[in-house]
C-alpha cells in the first residue's frame, strides 16, 4: 500500500527498503520549532537535496531511534518526540509492532512521571496514538495507567484544573477501551474504573474558564470510551443505579448545545410510567423577535451554490443555520393538534401540517425545505467561531446518540422499557410543557446527521417493543379518576405517530427522510392497532403514498417497506382493508410522477385491466376497484423504468437500465407477497396474473428476483390452501375454484418452476421453489395430468438426495406434505419410496434436515393409520414388513436426538406401534424393536424434555393403547407406562401435557388392559389428585387450560368407573370418602356446564356426558346387585347424587351428600 501526501512538502512512505535517517537529521528535525512532521522533514531533506523516502516499517524504527536520542531531562525535545509520535501514527495509520510498542509506551510512561506538567498534554497525545487498537498488547502497562494510583486516573480526575490535560487523559483511556477482534479485552476491574471515569466526565458541568470547543472535545472522548466499553467489551448493564446514571448523562448530552433549548436532567433516571421533570433553563434567542418574525414572513430558499468543504465537512454546512429556523419549526409544532390549522390554498408544494394530522393526502411528495436567514448580526469572524462551536456541539449530540444506541443493545428489553417515558414523547398535559425526547431532536436539531442519529436510536428503541406496547388500549373512552397505564402507553403511541409524520413533512435530507420512514415502519410493526382507535394507520398510509415517487431510491424502498409493515401488522385489519380499496389516484396526482398510477401495466400484463373470468372472481370477494397497492407493486416489478422517476442514487444500477432499481423491485415483490398473505381475498381476483408475475421473476437472470418470485408463488399457493381448509371461514362459493388452481399450477409446471428446482448453483432459490411446490392444493394435484404429477414427485425425490442441507430439508418437508395427499397416500409404491427417502434424511448430519425429516416421518405414519382405517387389511398386507421394521428402529433412534427431532419421532413411534398387527407382535424380529420403542416412549414422558416433546409422547402412548394386538394388561412395560402417565397427570407444570396424559389414561377400552386392581386404583387415585390440583400452577398462562383439564379428568374418572370390577370398588370408595367432597364441585361443573371444545379439539356436549354418567351408574349398580349386599361401599350413590344435582335432576338426598353409603 502506498501512503503519501499530495503536498510537495511532505513525507512519502514507500514499501521499498530505504536507509533510515541519521542521528544528526533526527536531532535537527526535533529542534525545528515548526511542524515536526512537514517542516522538520523538509529541513532534513533540504540538507540532503532530496525528498525523504521512508519504508512503512521504518516509521517505528525512526520513532524508537528518536526516543533513544532524547533523554527525559530534555523536556523540550521530549515534547517534540511526542508530537512526532502523535502526528506520524495518526496521519499515516501505522501499526506499531509489539516490541517497539513496549519501548515507546515505557518511554511515555516514564516521561509522564519525570517531566514537568507543561509537557504532559503532548505525552498523553502520543500515548493515545500508541494504544489505539493496541489495547490487548498493553496489558502489562495497565496497572501503571489504570491501577489504584494510575497515571490516567490522576490526570482525568474531576479536580484536575487543566481541562486540556484531562481531555488528553480521557482520550487515552477511551483508546485503551477499543476492542480488537479475536484478542482478549480489559479485565472487569479496569472496565469498571474506566466506566466510572467516563461517567464522571459526562456528569461534569462546563466552568466559565473553559471554552466551548475544549469542553465538547472532552465530552466526545468520554462518549467514545463508553461506546467502546458497551460494544467491544460486550458490557451488560445490570445495576439500576448504573443504568439510570448513564441514561441521565446521555440524555443531557443529546441536547448539548441544541439551539433554543437547554435542559437540566436529573443525575439519574429511574424506571417510571411518567416522564421525570426536566428543568428547562431560559435560552437567549440569537435573533431578536422582530427579526424572527420578519424572516418568517418572507422566507426564501437557501442558496444551492457550492460551499467550501472546511475542516468539519458537511456538519460545518449543516450547523451554520441560525435560530430563525427553529422559530419556523416551533410555529409548526404548535399546530400539531387536530383542527388547529385551517387549510388554505397555497403554492407551497409541501404537505400542510393540518393534512398530516388529519390524515389527508398531501398535494405533493416534495418534502418541506428548511430555510435560513440571509441576515446575521455577527461579523464573519464571529460567525465562523459560532459555526465551529455549533459543529462541535452537534458532534457531541451525535456521539451521545450513538452511545445511546449501544446502550439499548446492552440492556434487557424488560429493563429498558422502564425508561420509555424518558425518551419517547407523550401528549403534553394541561398547562404543562411536553417533555423532551428523541423526537425533540428529530424535529428541532439543525443538523441532518444528528436528526438521523436520533431517529436511528428511536427505531432501535422501538424494535422488539411489541410485548410492551401490547398493553396499550384506548379504543374505549375511559372516564375514571385516574389514567390507566394502558391509556398512557396508547397516548404515547399516538404522539409518536404525530411527531414522526410532522418530521416527514419537515425533512429535506434524503438520508434523514429514509430514517424517518424506517422508524415509522418499526413503530407500525410493534403497535397494537386492534386495541387502538382507528385512524392512525390511515394518516401514515396517506402521508407515505407520495414518497413512493421520491427522487431518491432509498426513500422509495423504505416507503414500500412501511407499506409492507402496514399490511402485515395484525392482518387482516378492517382499517387496512378500507385503505387497500381506496382509488389508485388518491394522494398521487400531484406527485410529479405517474409511477403508482401508470396505465401501461394494463398493456404489459393483460390481466391487469379487468378482473379474471367470473370463475376466478367470486361474488363479494373483490373490491369495487382493483387494489391500487397491487397495481403499484406489479408495475414496479414488470414495467420498464420511466425517465421521470430517475433515481438520484446511482448505487443501484437497474438491469440494462430497463427496469426499476433492483432494491425497489425486491421490496415491491415482498410487499406483494405480504399483501397476498394478509389480504388474499383482495388478491385472488388476479390469481392467474400474479402467477404470471411470479413466472416472469423466476425467468430472470438475477437470483434475488428469482428467489422473491418463488416466495410470491408460495404465498399464492398457501392462500389457496388456507381458503380450502375444512375450518376456513371463507364460504365455498367465494373460494378460488379448483379448476382455476389447476390452470395456475399447470402454468407453473410448464413454466420456469422445474428449471428453478434444478438450479443447483443457488441453493436458497431451490429451497424456496421446494416450499412453493409443497403449497399446491391436494384437490388440484389430483386433477393435474399424470406426467405433471410424476414430474413433481420425481423432482422432490431427487432433491431429497441433494448435498445442500437447505435443499434437502425443504425436499424432505415437501415429501411430508405430499404423503398426505389422498391420491398419493393410497399408492403403496409411493409410500414406500417416500419412506425410504425420509429415512435417508433422518440420518443426515444436519440437525435441520433431521428435524424436517422427523416431521415428514410423523406425517407418513399418520398416513399408515388413515389407510389402515379406510383401506383395511389390503394395505397392511401390501406394506413390506422390512420397511415397517426400519421405520420402527429409525423412529426409536430419532427419539434420542435433540428435541426438534424427538417431538415428531415419538409421534411416529406411537403411530407405528398402533399400526402393528398380531403377526408383527409375534414375530421375533419385531419383539426387541417393539420393547426398545416402548421404553423410549416411557422415558420421554417422564423426561425433562420440552413440553411439546412430552405432549407428543403422551399422545403416542395413547395411540399405543389403541392397538388390541399389544399385550397391554400383562406386559411389564404397561405398568411403567401407566406409572409415567400417572406421575405426569399429577405434577407436570404444563396443563396441556396433563390433559394429553389424562386422555391417554382413558383410552383402553377393556378392564383387563389396566392390569391388577392395585394398578387400576393407583390410576384412579392419580386422576383424583390431579383433579384437586387442577388450579395449582405458578404460570398464570396455564389457567386458561384448567377448565379443559378438569373436563378431561372427569371424563377419565367416569371411564374408569364404567370398567371397574367388584374388587376395585373398596379402594375407589375409600378414595371418595377422603376426597369426595373436594372434587364434588368439579364433577358437578363437568356434568352441568354446556358443551365445550376440549384441548384436543373434540367437542363434548351435555347429553354425551350425561350418557357417560348413566352408563357408569348402571355398571356400578349391576356389580352391587351381583354382590347382593356384600359390598360395604356403594360408589353408585356418589354418581347418583351428581346426576340429581345436575340440570334436570332433583336435589340430592340428605343421606347422599357425602356420596358414600355404608
Amino acid at each position: 500500500m502506498y501512503l503519501g501526501v499530495t503536498s510537495p512538502a511532505s513525507v512519502e512512505l514507500f514499501p521499498q527498503p530505504t536507509v533510515s535517517l541519521p542521528s544528526s537529521q533526527l536531532v535537527l528535525l526535533l529542534y525545528n520549532p515548526r511542524d515536526a512532521v512537514s517542516d522538520g522533514f523538509i529541513a532534513a531533506s533540504q540538507s540532503r537535496g532530496a525528498a525523504v523516502r521512508m519504508h512503512i516499517s521504518d516509521v517505528c524504527a525512526v520513532l524508537v531511534q528518536a526516543c533513544q536520542l532524547v533523554p527525559l531531562d530534555q523536556e523540550h525535545l521530549v515534547s517534540k518526540v511526542c508530537q512526532l509520535i502523535h502526528h506520524l501514527l495518526n496521519r499515516y495509520q501505522v501499526m506499531v509492532d509489539e516490541q517497539n510498542l513496549n519501548f515507546l509506551l515505557s518511554y511515555c510512561i516514564s516521561a509522564l512521571r519525570q517531566c514537568s506538567s507543561w509537557t504532559h498534554v503532548e505525552i498523553l497525545q502520543a500515548l493515545a496514538a500508541l494504544v489505539y487498537n493496541n489495547g490487548p498488547k498493553c496489558q502489562k502497562y495497565l496497572p501503571d495507567l489504570l491501577g489504584t494510583a494510575g497515571l490516567l486516573l490522576q490526570f482525568s480526575d474531576p479536580a484536575q484544573p487543566d481541562v486540556e490535560l484531562r481531555r488528553a487523559a480521557v482520550r487515552s483511556m477511551a483508546n485503551l477501551c477499543l476492542s480488537v477482534p479475536g484478542q482478549p479485552y480489559l479485565d472487569e476491574s479496569y472496565r469498571s474504573v474506566c466506566f466510572q471515569t467516563f461517567l464522571s466526565v459526562l456528569q461534569s458541568s462546563k466552568t466559565t474558564d473553559v471554552d466551548d470547543i475544549t469542553f465538547c472535545m472532552l465530552l466526545q472522548s468520554a462518549l467514545k470510551g463508553v461506546q467502546s466499553l458497551l460494544n467491544g467489551g460486550k458490557m451488560k448493564l445490570m445495576q439500576i443505579d448504573q443504568i439510570g446514571a448513564l441514561l441521565a448523562v446521555l440524555k443531557k448530552c443529546m441536547f448539548h448545545g441544541l439551539p433554543g433549548l437547554s435542559i437540566e436532567v436529573p443525575t439519574a433516571l429511574y424506571p417510571a410510567p411518567l416522564p421525570q421533570y426536566d428543568k428547562r433553563s431560559p435560552v437567549k434567542q440569537e435573533q431578536s423577535e422582530p427579526a424572527t418574525s420578519k424572516q418568517t414572513g418572507s422566507r426564501r430558499k437557501k442558496c444551492k451554490g457550492k460551499q467550501k468543504k472546511g475542516e468539519f465537512g458537511e456538519e460545518g454546512r449543516e450547523d451554520s443555520r441560525d435560530a430563525g429556523d427553529e422559530s419556523v419549526l416551533g410555529a409548526d409544532m404548535q399546530k400539531l393538534h387536530l383542527g388547529d390549522v385551517q387549510g388554505s390554498p397555497c403554492p407551497d408544494p409541501r404537505p400542510r401540517v393540518s393534512d398530516v394530522c388529519a390524515g389527508r393526502d398531501p398535494p405533493s411528495c416534495q418534502p418541506c425545505k428548511r430555510f435560513s436567514s440571509s441576515e446575521s448580526e455577527y461579523s464573519d469572524t464571529e460567525g465562523g467561531i459560532q459555526g465551529k462551536v455549533r459543529s462541535y456541539q452537534a458532534n457531541v449530540r451525535q456521539g451521545a446518540l450513538a452511545c445511546f444506541l449501544s446502550t439499548i443493545k446492552s440492556i434487557e428489553k424488560r429493563v429498558l422499557y422502564g425508561y420509555w417515558s424518558a425518551f419517547v414523547p407523550d401528549a403534553p398535559g394541561i398547562g404543562s410543557p411536553q417533555s423532551v425526547s428523541l423526537m425533540t431532536i428529530a424535529l428541532k436539531d439543525p443538523s441532518p446527521k444528528t436528526r438521523a442519529c436520533a431517529l436511528q436510536a428511536l427505531s432501535a428503541f422501538l424494535e422488539g417493543s411489541k410485548q410492551f406496547l401490547s398493553v396499550a388500549e384506548d379504543a374505549n373512552d375511559h372516564k375514571r379518576a385516574f389514567t390507566p397505564f394502558s391509556v398512557t402507553i396508547a397516548s404515547s403511541i399516538r404522539e409518536l405517530h404525530r411527531c414522526l409524520l410532522l418530521a416527514l413533512v419537515a425533512e429535506s435530507s434524503s438520508q434523514t427522510l429514509t430514517q424517518i420512514v424506517k422508524c415509522l415502519a418499526n413503530l407500525v410493526s410493534n403497535a397494537p392497532y386492534s386495541r387502538l382507535k382507528p385512524g392512525l394507520l390511515t394518516r401514515v398510509w396517506n402521508q407515505i403514498k407520495p414518497y413512493i415517487s421520491h427522487k431518491d431510491v432509498n426513500v422509495r424502498v423504505s416507503s414500500l417497506t412501511l407499506l409492507g409493515a402496514i399490511i402485515s401488522v395484525q392482518a387482516p385489519l378492517p382499517e387496512v382493508q378500507l385503505l387497500l380499496q381506496q382509488p389508485s389516484s388518491s394522494g398521487l396526482s400531484g406527485s410529479g410522477s405517474a409511477t403508482p398510477g401508470r396505465e401501461q401495466w394494463r398493456k404489459a400484463v393483460p390481466w391487469a385491466g379487468e378482473r379474471e373470468s367470473p370463475q376466478g372472481s367470486p361474488a363479494g370477494c373483490a373490491p369495487p376497484e382493483p387494489c391500487w397497492l397491487l397495481r403499484l407493486c406489479v408495475s414496479l416489478i414488470v414495467l420498464p423504468r420511466e425517465d421521470s422517476c430517475s433515481d438520484s442514487d446511482t448505487a443501484f444500477p437497474a438491469l440494462g437500465s430497463v427496469y426499476e432499481p433492483c432494491p425497489l423491485r425486491l421490496e415491491a415483490l415482498q410487499v406483494l407477497a405480504l399483501l397476498v398473505k394478509g389480504y388474499f381475498p383482495m388478491a385472488q381476483s388476479y390469481f392467474l396474473g400474479l402467477g404470471e408475475v411470479a413466472c416472469r421473476c423466476m425467468e430472470e437472470m438475477d437470483p434475488s428476483i428469482q428467489l422473491h418470485g418463488a416466495k410470491l408463488l408460495e404465498e399464492l399457493g398457501t392462500g389457496v390452501l388456507q381458503q380450502h381448509k375444512p375450518d376456513s371461514p371463507t364460504a365455498p362459493e367465494q373460494r378460488v375454484p379448483v379448476s382455476l388452481v389447476v390452470t395456475f399450477w399447470t402454468m407453473m409446471l410448464n413454466g420456469p418452476l422445474p428449471g428453478t428446482l434444478q438450479n443447483s448453483p443457488h441453493a436458497t432459490l431451490q429451497t424456496s421453489a421446494c416450499d412453493a411446490l409443497s403449497s399446491i392444493l391436494p384437490e388440484a394435484f389430483s386433477l393435474l395430468q399424470g406426467d405433471q404429477q410424476i414430474l413433481c414427485v420425481t423432482l422432490l425425490l431427487g432433491l431429497n438426495h441433494s448435498e445442500n442441507p437447505l435443499v434437502k430439508a425443504a425436499a424432505a418437508r415437501a415429501l411430508g406434505v405430499y404423503i398426505l395427499f389422498p391420491c398419493l397416500r393410497q399408492d403403496v409404491m409411493f409410500v414406500a419410496d417416500t419412506a425410504n427417502a425420509i429415512l435417508n434424511s433422518l440420518h443426515d448430519k444436519s440437525p435441520n434436515v433431521r428435524a424436517k425429516a422427523a416431521w415428514s416421518l410423523g406425517n407418513l405414519t399418520d398416513t399408515l393409520i388413515i389407510n389402515m382405517e379406510t383401506m383395511g387389511q389390503s394395505f397392511q398386507e401390501e406394506l413390506s414388513d422390512l420397511l415397517l421394521l426400519k421405520l420402527l428402529r429409525s423412529a426409536t433412534e430419532a427419539s434420542k436426538d435433540r428435541d426438534k427431532v424427538k417431538s415428531n419421532a415419538v409421534r411416529a413411534l406411537g403411530n407405528v406401534l398402533h399400526f402393528l398387527q398380531p403377526c408383527h407382535v409375534a414375530n421375533p424380529r419385531f419383539r426387541e424393536a417393539i420393547e426398545e420403542s416402548l421404553q423410549a416412549l416411557i422415558a420421554t414422558v417422564g423426561s425433562e424434555a420440552t413440553m411439546k416433546v412430552r405432549w407428543n409422547a403422551c399422545y403416542a402412548l395413547g395411540n399405543v393403547f389403541k392397538n388390541p394386538a399389544l399385550p397391554l394388561g400383562e406386559a411389564p412395560w404397561a405398568t411403567q407406562a401407566f406409572s409415567a402417565l400417572s406421575s405426569v397427570v399429577k405434577s407436570c407444570k404444563n396443563f396441556k401435557v396433563r390433559i394429553k396424559s389424562a386422555m391417554a389414561l382413558s383410552i383402553p377400552s377393556r378392564r383387563e388392559c389396566y392390569g391388577s386392581t392395585e394398578q387400576f386404583c393407583q390410576i384412579w387415585s392419580a386422576l383424583v389428585v390431579a383433579l384437586q390440583r387442577s388450579e395449582d400452577t405458578e404460570d398464570f398462562l396455564e389457567f386458561k387450560y384448567s377448565s379443559s383439564l378438569r373436563s378431561q379428568l372427569c371424563q377419565a374418572l367416569l371411564h374408569l368407573l364404567q370398567l371397574a370390577r367388584s374388587t376395585d370398588l373398596p379402594l375407589i370408595g375409600s378414595s371418595l370418602r377422603e376426597h369426595g367432597q373436594a372434587i364434588r364441585p368439579y364433577v358437578l361443573q363437568y356434568l352441568s356446564s354446556p358443551g365445550q371444545e376440549s384441548e384436543a379439539g373434540a367437542h363434548t356436549d351435555l347429553a354425551e356426558r350425561e350418557r357417560g354418567l348413566q352408563g357408569a351408574i348402571e355398571h356400578l349398580s349391576a356389580i352391587e346387585r351381583e354382590l347382593q349386599g356384600k359390598a360395604r361401599v356403594r360408589v353408585s350413590l356418589y354418581l347418583e347424587d351428581g346426576a340429581h344435582a345436575s340440570p334436570g335432576g332433583s336435589s340430592g338426598s340428605p343421606g347422599a351428600q357425602t356420596g358414600i353409603s355404608v
